[in-house]
């Protein structure tokens, strides 16, 4: 396949890679750090038609505010009623917390980072049930920052969330290497901030998105793989 996809070795080079020079990474969470199920999703969907009406996946992701406002505002807004609402908030939790589940080798490779001397961020697209749920999680407390666009009231691309996980890991931009799997431009808009950029996909697969497809930097089909390049001049 073109440009290493699908191979399990990390590939190296390409623009924008601070590699050996970095002093902090961050994260994506969402196919980077955990799966997203979509099978699961469809049924949270599908029981929610039930507790309210037909069509709620439609009216959902037609809201523009659904990652960087209140949930339950936002469920307001795409008319779940207020008789509804405590059932509806159960049922997206219930399925946002079997999401929350690390990726093998993930919890591992955050610890063995932050043991190297490394900085660890997070940025995410998301919705407020990840920040609620998110102490609950294996993840809670491996992070020197962690910030979820639901309460910063910003997505990626935008530079600002780079900058202020930045500004809360106390370093620059370009010694900082951003990692994810390509959604919502997060890897040219790391970049584009001067950090560098590692897409993630799993192994025998291409990239999700079509626009990293063609990625020209580096790239790994496995968390700790994030370790070996690192590692690399």
């Amino acid at each position: 396949m073109r440009g290493g996809v699908g191979s399990t070795e990390p590939q190296g080079g390409g623009a924008g890679f601070a590699g050996a020079g970095a002093s902090a990474v961050i994260f994506d969470l969402w196919e980077t750090l955990i799966d997203w199920d979509a099978d699961a999703a469809a049924a949270m969907h599908a029981r929610i038609d039930e507790l309210t009406e037909p069509g709620f996946q439609q009216r959902w992701y037609g809201a523009p505010n659904r990652y960087t406002a209140p949930v339950r505002e936002v469920l307001a807004t795409v008319g779940v009623p207020a008789e509804a609402m405590d059932d509806v908030c159960a049922v997206r939790s219930d399925f946002v917390r079997s999401c929350l589940v690390p990726r093998e080798g993930a919890v591992a490779t955050l610890r063995a980072l932050r043991e190297r001397g490394y900085k660890l961020g997070l940025i995410t697209v998301c919705t407020e049930d990840v920040e609620l749920l998110w102490p609950e999680t294996e993840f809670a407390g491996l992070f020197d920052a962690e910030v979820f666009s639901n309460s910063f009231g910003v997505s990626k691309p935008d530079p600002r969330i780079y900058r202020h996980c930045c500004e809360l890991l106390g370093v620059e931009p370009e010694v900082a290497v951003f990692v994810g799997d390509g959604a919502n431009d997060e890897l040219e808009g790391a970049r584009r901030l001067g950090m560098g950029a590692i897409l993630i996909h799993k192994p025998g697969e291409d990239p999700l998105w079509p626009e990293v497809r063609e990625w020209d930097g580096p790239r790994v089909t496995t968390v700790p793989e994030v370790l070996e390049l690192l590692e690399r001049p």
